[in-house]
């Protein structure tokens, strides 16, 4: 009898795989049932090629059931009505399949990886290992989760053009940080990026900020119907004032 393996996923539920001449063969029942077809056994029979009739154990005992190819999976997914029937191509070919094909076995869980490939060792070594496997499965969904963070970032780092600080308020917003622009002016200048004294500097860059590169002033002269004319300053923030003030709010340190 050809060695079973069941893969087992909170959407699909479980597929149950037989390898044979170094092919995988997948049960059939098992495949049509994820893809949401009402009679998994006609779907098989309507829309597979390569059907094989495999002895496989259940709870019930050992049962005859159909196993198909993996371009019978393929017919079974196009002619699939099930809305997710891509996301479920993208379990079997992309995840499954490959580590089937890279390991030998697939491996849906800490504990059965750690029986798989270290049968041999003690419950501390195991610990440190189921340890280190959570670790890196947060961060790798840190880094998931920020992905979108990180790429607004660096595209507003090579930005040209300076922006006013309500228009930062705007994008801070689009991008899950709840702040306005009344909000964002007190944070600047409490922080020391903005003259905080009330007078004809008022919302100025400080000299600080100036230093560093995060504003620059624009200067708008303005004619008046008596003849005169003022000159009215407004505070811009820089490509590179945006990147740091984008960092730090994404950081949590503002």
């Amino acid at each position: 009898m050809n060695k079973l393996q069941i893969f087992n996923n909170d959407q699909f539920g479980q597929i149950r795989t037989i390898e044979e001449n170094n092919k995988v063969l997948f049960c059939g029942s098992d495949i049509a049932n994820a893809l949401g077809y009402v009679i998994p056994s006609k779907a098989v029979n309507a829309h597979c090629k390569g059907v094989s009739k495999m002895e496989v154990p259940t709870p019930g005992g050992i049962q005859e059931m159909l196993f198909i190819s993996e371009g019978d999976v393929y017919r079974l997914i196009t002619r699939s009505k099930l809305p997710t029937a891509e996301k479920f191509e993208s379990w079997v070919f992309d995840e499954v399949l490959p580590t089937i094909r890279k390991t030998g076995g697939y491996v849906s869980n800490d504990d059965m990886f750690l029986h798989t490939y270290l049968p041999n060792a003690d419950e501390a070594t195991k610990q440190f290992f189921k340890i280190n496997l959570e670790a890196m499965k947060s961060l790798n969904s840190k880094i998931e989760q920020d992905k979108p963070k990180v790429l607004f970032a660096d595209a507003v780092a090579t930005s040209k053009s300076s922006i006013l600080v309500g228009e930062l308020a705007k994008i801070l917003k689009q991008n899950g940080v709840e702040v306005g622009q009344n909000r964002l002016f007190e944070y600047l200048r409490n922080e020391g990026y903005l003259i905080r004294r009330k007078g004809t500097d008022f919302n100025m860059p400080t000299q600080r900020s100036m230093e560093m590169g995060l504003f620059e002033i624009k200067e708008t002269s303005i004619a008046h119907s008596d003849g005169h004319i003022t000159l009215n300053k407004t505070p811009k923030i820089t490509g590179r004032g945006q990147a740091y003030f984008v960092n730090k709010y994404l950081a949590g340190e503002a």
